[in-house]
């Protein structure tokens, strides 16, 4: 018996109709009113706590969603297009990690988009 990935991703929200619809305008992600389930592409799921101390993400949140993407550039240029501040660095991309970017939901959630590296 093993858990075979993650089944949802539930959190509270102060108007959860608009953000519903804000994830799946912008990002995707999501499903249409009347339709359960929102069918993802298989491919690696990070499962991971930080230390209460770590600066990965805001430390007023308890936790920040990674969303794994194929295509960083075009993702980042509908979200600018969509005036939705993207936030880059350097730094955090590696040619063995992949590339990554941050914005927050009209709710201040933490998210960080993640396009993992071709494989070769």
């Amino acid at each position: 018996m093993a858990v075979t990935g993650i089944g949802g991703l539930f959190f509270r929200a102060k108007d959860p109709k608009s953000l519903a619809d804000w994830y799946l305008t912008h990002l995707g992600v999501g499903a249409p009113e009347g339709v359960f389930a929102w069918a993802q592409q298989a491919g690696p799921t990070v499962f991971q706590p930080f230390a209460e101390d770590s600066d990965y993400f805001p430390a007023d949140k308890r936790w920040m969603l990674n969303l794994r993407v194929d295509d960083l550039d075009t993702m980042l240029a509908a979200l600018t297009a969509a005036a939705i501040p993207i936030i880059q660095n350097p730094d955090w991309d590696s040619p063995h990690v992949g590339r990554f970017a941050r914005l927050h939901d009209p709710e201040g959630n933490p998210i960080e988009l993640w396009e993992p590296p071709a494989e070769s």
